[in-house]
């Protein structure tokens, strides 16, 4: 493939997502969240899947967005993180797999259970944050 060839594929790309510049506002960024929850759908959380960069492209748009408009307060906790992130995407404590059942998050967001290391790297993929803001 050629370097116009690749040109033209991220032109598509970036007209479709959005992913090749700051995104400027809150409609273009909840389109983002919406389709890298849709490409993380599609990869199964596998990150060897060629979907996986696309991600991290646009997970990095995603978060200088958030960086300027929704910063995370310095002492929030893991389960204040997870909280938050419930609230803004309209998530209840059973729509959460990655955690585990509904018991499950509850007990994460009362401060009785700590995350693993597999529900953080889900969640951090989930809402293309980085991995330390469910680390307390």
């Amino acid at each position: 493939m050629n370097v116009q060839d690749i040109s033209s594929h991220w032109v598509a790309l970036h007209e479709a997502l959005g992913v090749g510049a700051p995104l400027v506002d809150e409609a273009a960024y909840l389109a983002l969240l919406a389709q890298v929850d849709a490409m993380v759908d599609a990869t199964g959380g596998n990150d060897a899947h060629p979907l996986w960069g696309l991600i991290g492209v646009a997970g990095d748009r995603i978060r200088e967005f958030e960086a300027r408009h929704h910063p995370w307060p310095d002492t929030s906790t893991p389960a204040q993180v997870l909280a938050s992130l419930m609230q803004d995407h309209g998530l209840t404590q059973g729509q959460l797999p990655e955690v585990g059942s509904q018991g499950v998050v509850s007990e994460v967001l009362a401060g009785k259970r700590s995350l693993n290391l597999r529900q953080i790297k889900a969640l951090a993929a989930r809402f293309s944050v980085p991995m330390d803001v469910f680390v307390g």
